[in-house]
């Protein structure tokens, strides 16, 4: 619901058409056998006025409201264009167009019904005119007009690469803040059953973006089973690929393979799309798209490649200090059921440094940020646990030779400081040389 552009838009409607029904009838109780209304400040015309001006305001508003998003989609194909189509998302989502397009189709929706409403005199009934009702829907029109005035500025904002940065940003921040691990929290130890696991494979093809871990726990428990899921979310799954690991919870025991098979076709949740609520890297993938296509020829824009660096810095710092792991479900007992795999810091630190660096070649400002380093050194200032947070963790080597520069006589080439920013990103604390 979050994600759709027509939740707000379809209750608009429903609110409208309801108001457009309740508010002649409310102007039936009030008006007077003369034909006055108690209401001073009502609207006075007759029955033709009124139905002209509900008909300029209907008319006016669906031309407004389609001529507005037909301009403002040609817009967001071009600044998806520049920097990346996956930003499109982060306009679908966002409020300020959704309430925005609720305004305009609720008033639309509301003046139309408020029309059927009107009688001349020379209908067969005798003529009547809504006159709280018009004056509402004249109100509703200001409103839309100001709606109209403030999206239009919003819109202007969004479409800039920085505040693009800063809501992808804010919506990384939003994700970390409910899946990463809080600082308190102590690293789970798990063993995996012996023996060789059954393969439980994909019934559908997708990007894992949800999965409900209590239920398929709790089947894995009726089924004597444990279940480790192989793939985290956010990644690709292909239908007939391995999609789940499944032992016996005990040795000589048989697990029932067809009911774990049911459960994770249930309730492991693919999509056409990844989405941001759960996953912690999708994020991080857009601002990385956004730096890789400021550095492509076509574009050629270095200051927003490093502008993008930086906050690519900001959430690998906020990353390290909350190191993600996966995560061990246990029933009653003390049975290990289900182990969801997460991210891991070498996986976000590759995802992060691996394309920028590799087609930074010719620009010696990408080259030389240094934010990395600062990310490590405030990252190891913030966490207690010092450099026992990636101990025993893998480290992700940037590939060197991607990279040709001019570097200037005297000064340190590329490959001189960029394995040791990314291996020291990818496990502070420790040492680590390229092999």
């Amino acid at each position: 619901m979050r994600s759709s552009l027509w939740p707000l838009p379809v209750l608009a409607i429903a609110l409208a058409i309801g108001l457009g029904i309740g508010l002649p009838a409310v102007d039936q109780v009030l008006e007077e056998p003369s034909g006055g209304h108690p209401l001073t400040f009502v609207f006075g015309g007759g029955p033709s006025a009124a139905r002209d001006v509900l008909a300029a305001i209907a008319g006016s508003l669906i031309s407004v409201t389609g001529l507005t998003f037909s301009f403002t989609v040609v817009a967001l194909q071009l600044s998806s264009s520049q920097h990346s189509p996956r930003l499109l998302q982060t306009f679908v989502t966002d409020r300020v167009v959704q309430a925005t397009l609720a305004v305009l189709v609720g008033t639309f929706v509301y003046a139309l019904t408020v029309l059927r409403t009107v009688r001349t005199e020379e209908s067969a009934s005798p003529g009547f005119v809504p006159r709280l009702s018009v004056t509402a829907a004249f109100a509703l029109t200001v409103i839309s007009v100001v709606a109209l005035v403030l999206f239009l500025g919003h819109l202007a904002r969004s479409l800039r690469v920085e505040t693009m940065l800063r809501d992808v940003s804010d919506e990384a921040q939003a994700t970390f803040a409910r899946e990463l691990p809080s600082d308190d929290d102590d690293a789970a130890g798990y063993v995996l059953p012996p023996g060789t696991p059954a393969i439980v494979t994909a019934s559908a093809s997708g990007f894992i973006t949800d999965v409900d871990g209590l239920r398929i726990a709790d089947v894995a428990e009726s089924a004597g089973a444990t279940v480790l899921l192989a793939h985290r979310i956010g990644d690709s799954v292909v239908a007939g690929t391995p999609l789940a690991h499944v032992w016996p919870s005990h040795p000589g025991a048989e697990a029932d393979t067809d009911a774990v098979k049911r459960s994770l076709d249930e309730n492991v949740h693919l999509r056409f799309e990844r989405v941001p609520d759960h996953d912690i890297a999708y994020s991080l993938r857009k601002t990385v798209d956004i730096a890789v296509r400021a550095l492509s020829p076509g574009t050629n824009d270095p200051t927003t490649a490093v502008h993008a660096l930086s906050h690519v810095s900001a959430l690998l710092g906020e990353v390290l200090t909350r190191p993600p792991r996966t995560t061990p479900l246990y029933d009653d007992d003390g049975v290990l059921r289900l182990l969801l795999p997460q991210w891991d810091l070498s996986a976000l630190v590759q995802l992060g440094l691996e394309e920028p660096v590799h087609f930074a070649e010719g620009q010696p400002a990408v080259l030389r940020r240094p934010a990395l380093n600062i990310t490590v050194d405030t990252a190891s200032a913030r966490n207690p646990r010092g450099s026992g947070v990636a101990s025993g963790r893998r480290t992700t080597r940037v590939p060197t030779g991607s990279v040709i520069s001019s570097p200037a006589p005297g000064s340190r080439t590329p490959s001189a400081w960029r394995w040791p920013t990314a291996s020291a990103a990818a496990c502070p604390g420790g040492t680590a040389r390229p092999g």
